[in-house]
């Protein structure tokens, strides 16, 4: 993709992967871009690289509007290498930059780099550069998701450059939202946002209230988003904030993910006769195997519903190992506001089911107990007692729901 302009003056030189399928274990099905921005005034001013990989991409972009050694301010929102891998190179064509990004930043840079012969400027929140005709505000916004990050206001443009906040893994000949909706839609851009959010930024609910709260006491008007990644918010920018405060309040759907895995089906089995239970209890219902599911699409699929049911069998007393992961993974993202149980099968000592309900009681989820759990290969008479656990838990996530509308 070429340079494109997306307010006057100001553009995107970024690049798109259209070939990533992996994200520090996200799985990114439809690729990513590492979006930056230059500024064309009178202190020529790029915020933000792109990954090492795109370099010459990012270079070749900037060179089709103007001489890279123009260039005279550099802003660094966030010292990820998907961001500033290319920095080094970067900097072999900028003589007369000067660094603006947290004192976080600069201390990350310098374990990054040789930063003894650039001129790095740290910024707080509220402070300015006048550029020319454009103004840019630093806003802090550390643990959201690095403690180094930030994000950069062109007050004049009434654009938010919003770093990692608000992007999408979604690589696209369309670099804007409508754009976007007009050849696929809203829907799947949604999707892409709650997948984000789901896998990166689930810890930090209570930050993103108080950052957008912060933004908003700010008196920002803002009419165009710009993230580090996927595309430009332009038609509904607030739609986009809207979601962020919906999901750090936690809410979701009225529906329950049941995520499982098998050894020789016996937990498959006891899914079936659950799933109907909880649908004739008019709730909607998610199964997911995980062996065949990738583990970020699991937890997305545990963040758009708000009852889990986690399937396993037992294994030298404890749980199937794919399911030990997805709880390692479930358990570092901190999730709240949801209720979770428990069900599986067993040889002879049983435990995986034990071992579940302590893990969510660690992770301070709200449960129903007890679990169900069978030996062997479920009976009929255990897929009755399945069928009943199913309706129960509908019911019990029924009432929890009520208390988040």
């Amino acid at each position: 993709m070429k340079a494109v302009e997306i307010k006057p003056d100001i553009y995107w030189v970024g690049a798109i992967d259209w070939a990533v399928r992996d994200f520090h274990g996200y799985v990114t099905p439809n690729g990513t871009t590492y979006n930056n921005y230059l500024i064309l005034d009178d202190e020529i001013t790029l915020i933000d690289t792109v990954k090492h990989d795109f370099a010459e991409i990012g270079i070749s972009n900037i060179k089709s509007l103007i001489d890279p050694a123009k260039i005279k301010n550099l802003v660094v929102n966030h010292i990820e290498n998907d961001h500033m891998g290319a920095l080094g190179i970067f900097m072999k064509h900028f003589p007369d930059v000067t660094i603006y990004t947290t004192a976080r930043g600069k201390q990350g840079m310098e374990r990054f780099f040789d930063t003894s012969k650039w001129n790095i400027k740290t910024v707080k929140t509220g402070e300015e550069l006048k550029i020319g005709k454009y103004t840019l505000m630093f806003i802090e916004t550390p643990m959201l998701h690095w403690p180094d990050s930030m994000m950069t206001y062109v007050k004049e443009a009434k654009m938010l450059i919003s770093q990692d906040a608000f992007g999408q893994h979604m690589a696209s000949t369309a670099r804007f939202d409508d754009e976007f909706a007009e050849c696929a839609s809203h829907a799947e851009l949604e999707d892409a946002v709650i997948d984000y959010y789901a896998n990166i930024l689930m810890p930090f609910g209570k930050l993103i209230k108080s950052k957008i709260k912060q933004i908003q006491d700010l008196k920002l008007d803002i009419d165009m988003i710009a993230p580090d990644h996927g595309v430009i918010w332009r038609s509904e920018p607030e739609r986009v904030i809207q979601m962020y405060l919906d999901m750090a309040e936690g809410k979701t759907n009225l529906r329950v993910a049941i995520i499982y895995d098998t050894m020789w089906h016996s937990t498959e089995i006891m899914t079936q006769p659950i799933m109907r239970g909880i649908k004739d209890e008019g709730v909607d219902c998610k199964v997911i195997k995980l062996r065949a599911t990738p583990m970020s699409v699991a937890i997305k699929e545990f963040w758009k519903s708000r009852g889990l049911l986690v399937g396993s069998p037992t294994l030298n007393n404890e749980v199937f190992p794919s399911i030990a992961e997805f709880i390692t993974h479930l358990r570092g993202l901190r999730p709240t506001n949801r209720i979770a149980g428990a069900f599986g099968s067993y040889g002879w000592g049983g435990g995986a089911v034990k071992w579940l309900y302590q893990e969510f009681q660690n992770m301070k989820l709200d449960v129903v107990e007890p679990g169900i759990q069978v030996q062997y290969r479920p009976s009929p008479e255990d897929e009755e007692k399945c069928y009943s656990f199913g309706r129960e838990f509908a019911k019990q996530v029924i009432e929890y729901h009520k208390k988040f509308q």
